[in-house]
């Protein structure tokens, strides 16, 4: 097998798991799942948005709270910004890119909710401007972000902050510690009690 950027396949797994038996996200994934279990329980819901990558993130995520992720429970309130094609042509095109995800903020996010923003480089100015309408109208924002942290997480309420480096690495990142919030959000909401007054 041939190198790839002069290193080989061990190199880079071993580059991935270093990254993620780092011990501190540990923090930020706990405080995360945190937020969203008590906006859950409170009837509130989550939106996530991204670009490119960090949009499938986005979707994939949303997808495991409204399904299921490893236990049958009642489907709970979480949804992708980036999922119609004609909103966000809509806005793209009547207010620009920069807005397609700060526009549904505005429509669709309560005091409470949580919004979440993914993007690698922490400057993507429509995430940057979605987090910056979640706060205006009362919700609770999280960065999934890396390289720092970069603009959202000087923004955000919470961050979760992946390794420098390039887009590829830092999506594996967020993609395991996001499982992770899942995991730990349907441990709290099913064995700790709480589910949302219309699902209990």
């Amino acid at each position: 097998m041939k190198e790839y950027g002069r290193r080989n396949f061990g190199e880079l797994i071993a580059e991935r798991r270093g990254l993620l038996d780092s011990p501190h996200y540990r923090a930020q994934v706990e405080a995360i799942a945190e937020a969203i279990v008590a906006a859950l329980r409170d009837g509130k819901k989550v939106l996530w948005c991204g670009n490119g990558g960090s949009a499938a993130e986005a979707q994939h995520m949303a997808a495991e709270l409204s399904g299921r992720f490893l236990r049958e429970r009642p489907g709970l309130h979480s949804e992708a910004l980036s999922v119609n094609s004609s909103t966000l042509t809509c806005i793209g095109n009547d207010y620009g890119y920069d807005h397609v995800f700060s526009r549904q903020v505005e429509a669709f996010a309560d005091p409470g909710d949580v919004v979440i923003g993914m993007t690698t480089s922490g400057g993507s100015r429509n995430v940057v401007l979605a987090l910056e309408s979640a706060k205006r109208c009362g919700a609770i924002t999280v960065a999934f972000t890396g390289n720092g942290g970069g603009r959202v997480a000087e923004i955000a309420d919470l961050s979760l902050i992946g390794p420098d480096g390039y887009a590829a690495i830092i999506q594996e990142v967020h993609q395991v510690m996001a499982h992770i919030v899942c995991d730990l959000v349907e441990q709290a909401l099913i064995f700790e009690g709480g589910l949302p007054k219309v699902l209990a």
